[in-house]
């Protein structure tokens, strides 16, 4: 039998009205590239991707979801027949408190808005983990990667997360790891391996990560 695996990729939306919402730069690129590379490695892979501009990989099964609630709901339905959940989506944190179903007018949008934490789906779906499954999750940080990554692994009970630094420094024109086509990680296991690659086009660090996580093993 192949080794399901079960990827997130791209970012997700979380409006405001029909016509406005908060969300991230996640370009989908580094999911994608972990799903084409799984599907290559012979795994049978279903791929819950945000709103992306990218087409299927091939020989993957694509689920196109929006916000983190149709995520989570699609995740959950897909996580018990997974061998192995890769979670690089990058699913807003929070959320309006607020939805008007009807567009606000500029004049009547208010100066502050109240926002709630959305579900963390990889911590949702630890706590239901079966003992052979696998989980991989992302920590995409600004400062202090290695640490961050480190007391994610730990908290949501993982055995693998991949660390990577985005955003700008100081204003500079540097390549960002969300839109780029290229990308630097650190993988930490929970079990203490420590490794870096990159830089390196996503295609290269997706497969490169699969193989030193032995997925399909």
């Amino acid at each position: 039998m192949p080794v399901r695996c079960l990827i997130t990729a791209g970012p997700t939306r979380e409006f405001f009205d029909p016509v406005r919402f908060v969300s991230n730069p996640s370009s989908g690129k580094m999911g994608y590239a972990l799903a084409a590379a799984a599907a290559t490695l012979g795994c049978e892979v279903e791929l819950v991707s945000g709103p992306v501009a990218l087409p299927a990989p091939p020989g993957v099964r694509l689920y196109r979801v929006i916000t983190g609630a149709e995520m989570l709901e699609c995740v959950g339905t897909l996580f018990d027949t997974c061998d192995v959940l890769v979670k690089a989506a990058a699913v807003c944190d929070f959320r309006p408190c607020a939805y008007s179903a009807q567009k606000v007018k500029k004049e009547a949008v208010p100066c502050s808005v109240e926002f709630e934490p959305v579900p963390d789906i990889l911590k949702m779906m630890a706590a239901r983990r079966r003992p052979d499954q696998v989980l991989v999750g992302f920590a995409a940080e600004t400062v202090n990667v290695e640490a961050y990554a480190r007391r994610k692994l730990q908290e949501k009970r993982l055995d693998w997360i991949v660390a990577n630094r985005v955003g700008r420094e100081g204003g500079a024109d540097l390549p960002n790891a969300f839109e780029a086509d290229t990308n630097t990680v650190l993988l930490l296991s929970a079990q203490g391996l420590r490794e870096e690659y990159g830089p390196a086009p996503k295609p290269d660090v997706a497969r490169w990560l699969l193989q030193t996580m032995k997925i399909p093993g």
